[in-house]
């Protein structure tokens, strides 16, 4: 075990950074599909509600920020709508790039929407959000987790697939 220090409930300036860069993340996307139409807005917005529900359904519910402040915010919102799981089963879970695909399309399917607005017909605004999501969705992503939530997360510590997945030597 790691001697690095871990948070037993993240202090609320995280927990605010991470969800500020989800729902921007959102937003964009969200802007970016209405322009197909506001059916496709709506199946956009019904996928991420389905993701978000999923993730404290089937994961938050095992985990050790259940019913607390995890970088997210999601343990303390998971203990309203479901009953708390097993903690061993956290660490048991095994996670693939497959199993992360879905979460990865709620940046990637706007983005591609984007690129064919772009082709069809230039956007400055189509641009920059694409830009923004782009950078928001995988940079914004990745610098958060490595520097706020995973490196001081008692869950990692504790075991986490998607450690497990991230960490794998190549």
């Amino acid at each position: 075990m790691s001697h690095q220090k871990t948070y037993e409930n993240y202090p609320a300036w995280i927990v605010l950074i991470s969800n500020l860069l989800s729902i921007s993340v959102y937003l964009i996307g969200a802007f970016i599909i209405y322009k197909t139409g506001l059916i496709w807005l709506i199946a956009y917005l019904l996928y991420i509600l389905l993701l978000e529900m999923r993730l404290l359904k089937w994961h938050c519910i095992d985990c050790y920020y259940f019913g607390k402040n995890c970088a997210f915010g999601r343990g303390k919102l998971s203990c309203i709508f479901f009953k708390k799981g097993d903690a061993k089963n956290f660490a048991k879970r095994e996670i693939t790039w497959k199993d992360i695909v879905p979460d990865f399309m709620v940046t990637v399917i706007p983005m591609l929407v984007a690129i064919a607005f772009l082709i069809m017909d230039f956007s400055w605004l189509i641009l920059v959000l694409l830009i923004s999501i782009f950078l928001l969705g995988f940079i914004g992503n990745g610098l958060l987790r490595g520097q706020l939530a995973c490196k001081y997360c008692r869950q990692r510590e504790l075991g986490c697939p998607a450690e497990r997945l991230f960490s794998k030597k190549r």
